[in-house]
């Protein structure tokens, strides 16, 4: 393998340091089988491999005929992914003001952080202009001061929310009708609670679902219908605690079923002992709470896959569909060639890339980027961003460099506009600058985000205290939002247990979560959600019932293991010391099928 020069003494300069494993080496070829680096984080050591060498030299830019080699990383896959999330707040909105027009806003961003922020209308048009905050490269600052400083001058939207109808109170998403506090979404209607989610109809308190109606309480489930309390579940129907099931209806309390009808805790039933057990289980709490104790007690039994994958070849990781050559990936849907990615579709020969929204091509270190990414490196926040680096809040631009809140620019540094000669000479002298003060390679320091690490999805990946995160480099928010009005506040305890009882004016109180003690409120179509579906009011805060579902779900991290019947190695995101029984690929299929 033919590697860059700079990256070749880069590894002889600290390869006794790192304990680079050489093979043989001569002034222009390395065979190098990896490299062992210690995180300057976290201090554990990783491997750079071959492979990862191979792909930083082919995404190194090359401007004006002359490429810009890459360093390996000198953090690990999970504190690089730790940095990037830990710019991504998912889940709070606030009620804040436009700068520009003074109007009452949603905001990803709270009213107590220093950042123009402007409505979503309002920064699309030509009346945000981020141009007018541009500025000169300063060759004696580092460029992520510069950054910093470019980050509070320029005005930055208030929520990525677009093509959406009567639907507000939704971050990161697109295209959806009637939804209310659904994260990372596209093409739903009446969707209430959820998280990650796709072109689902009347969905609530919903994860990672795709293409499901009427579904409560469900994670990870694809082509369902009136499914409650579920995960793992394809085609499903009228059913109830269920996992890893596909295709079954009129099922409850079953595990690792495939084309049932009628079950019960994996019992088969005739249609009338079903019907008549449901009558019970609907009338009786007890009979409900004992039912749940069981298919746990099922659940833990039951055959694991040694990963949640469909139709994939060659891949590592979990949760993922139809990709190819993904290592190491998580929440990953028809991709190829990529690593230490998660929750990312359609991206091809990428890595260290969170949260992508198809299709895009060739990006390393980046977050939340999504439609037509191109060979763009270390940004954050970009919709169809091309051809860029160092880059936050950008959209549809292409050739900028540490630019922040622009949309539809060419050939600009810091904001500010250059011929695209003036721009191929100037880039190439920052990334040196940048190599000197060893930022060059490197993602934003998680100093410069603009949300506080507790408001991030960081924290619920790699928890933290407040000084553990401060003293870590994060930065930290103490803000609470004003309690809002209500006519009356009741404990979740006093609710009556039958939605037959809760009145039409429930809507204007709030109820104080069972756990947390934390007021929430109930939105009109959720209630009707409850009363079409016979479901009791939620006693817990939607922020503790998303824990919950999340708890559900393994770690994004891998062990190595032994197939429980076949003794093969695998590579599983359940750890050896779990007791769940995990198979093979090969060994589950024959059990299952």
């Amino acid at each position: 393998m033919r590697i860059p020069t700079s990256i070749l003494l880069f590894i002889l300069k600290n390869s006794i340091q790192d304990n680079a494993f050489i093979i043989q080496s001569d002034s222009t070829i390395l065979h190098l089988h990896f490299m062992n680096r210690s995180c300057k984080h976290c201090r554990k050591t990783f491997q750079i491999t071959e492979d990862d060498l191979s792909f930083l030299e082919k995404l190194s830019p090359v401007i004006a005929g002359t490429k810009h080699p890459l360093p390996p990383p000198t953090l690990c896959p999970d504190c690089r992914q730790q940095r990037r999330l830990s710019f991504r707040n998912e889940r709070n909105l606030y009620k804040s003001r436009c700068a520009f027009s003074g109007k009452t806003i949603v905001s990803a961003y709270s009213p107590d952080k220093r950042y123009k922020v402007y409505a979503n209308d309002i920064w699309w048009s030509d009346k945000c202009q981020g141009n007018d905050v541009g500025r000169d490269f300063d060759p004696r600052k580092p460029v992520f001061r510069q950054i910093r400083d470019l980050l509070a001058a320029a005005p930055l939207i208030n929520l990525l929310n677009t093509g959406s109808d009567n639907s507000e109170y939704t971050l990161n998403a697109v295209h959806n009708k009637d939804c209310y506090m659904v994260f990372c979404a596209s093409y739903n209607e009446e969707c209430v609670h959820c998280y990650w989610l796709q072109n689902s109809i009347r969905c609530v308190d919903c994860t990672s679902i795709r293409k499901c109606e009427l579904c409560f309480d469900c994670v990870d489930c694809f082509r369902c219908y009136e499914l409650l309390h579920s995960q793992e579940c394809i085609n499903c129907s009228s059913g109830m605690l269920l996992w890893d099931c596909v295709g079954c209806t009129d099922c409850v309390g079953c595990t690792n079923l495939r084309n049932k009808s009628f079950c019960w805790l994996n019992e088969q039933l005739t249609k009338e002992q079903f019907r008549n057990r449901m009558k019970t289980l609907e009338t009786t709490e007890g009979e409900l709470a004992r039912m749940r104790q069981e298919f746990t007690t099922l659940k833990r039994r039951a055959i694991h896959p040694w990963s949640f994958q469909r139709m994939n070849e060659n891949c590592t990781g979990n949760y993922i569909v139809e990709s190819k050559q993904c290592h190491t990936c998580f929440d990953t849907r028809q991709c190829e060639d990529c690593a230490y990615c998660e929750h990312i579709a359609d991206v091809k020969e990428s890595r260290d890339v969170s949260f992508f929204g198809l299709p895009g091509e060739l990006l390393y270190e980046c977050t939340n980027l999504g439609i037509g990414a191109y060979r763009s490196l270390f940004c954050a926040y970009g919709y169809g961003l091309k051809e860029s680096l160092y880059c936050y809040n950008c959209h549809f631009c292409e050739h900028c460099f540490g630019c922040v809140s622009l949309h539809r620019q060419k050939y600009c540094i810091f904001n500010k506009q250059y011929s695209e000669k003036e721009y191929t000479n100037l880039v190439p002298k920052i990334i040196e600058y940048m190599r000197k003060t060893g930022e060059w390679g490197e993602f934003f320091p998680a100093s410069l985000s603009p949300f506080g690490y507790n408001e991030t999805v960081a924290s619920e990946y790699f928890p933290l205290t407040k000084k553990e995160a401060t003293g870590g480099g994060f930065t930290w928010s103490d803000y609470e939002p004003p309690t809002p009005h209500v006519d009356r506040v009741i404990p979740a305890e006093k609710l009556p247990i039958s939605i037959e009882e809760i009145p039409d004016d429930i809507t204007n109180w709030a109820i104080e979560c069972k756990a947390t003690k934390k007021p929430f409120r109930i939105v009109r179509q959720e209630l009707e959600f409850y009363r079409d579906l016979k479901l009791p009011i939620p006693r817990l805060h939607p922020d503790e019932r998303h824990l919950k579902r999340m708890a559900l779900r393994n770690p994004r991290k891998l062990w190595n293991r032994e197939c429980a019947k076949c003794k093969e190695p695998i590579a599983t995101s359940y750890s050896p010391d779990r007791p769940e029984t995990v198979y093979c690929e090969k060994c589950y299929l024959a059990e299952v099928y």
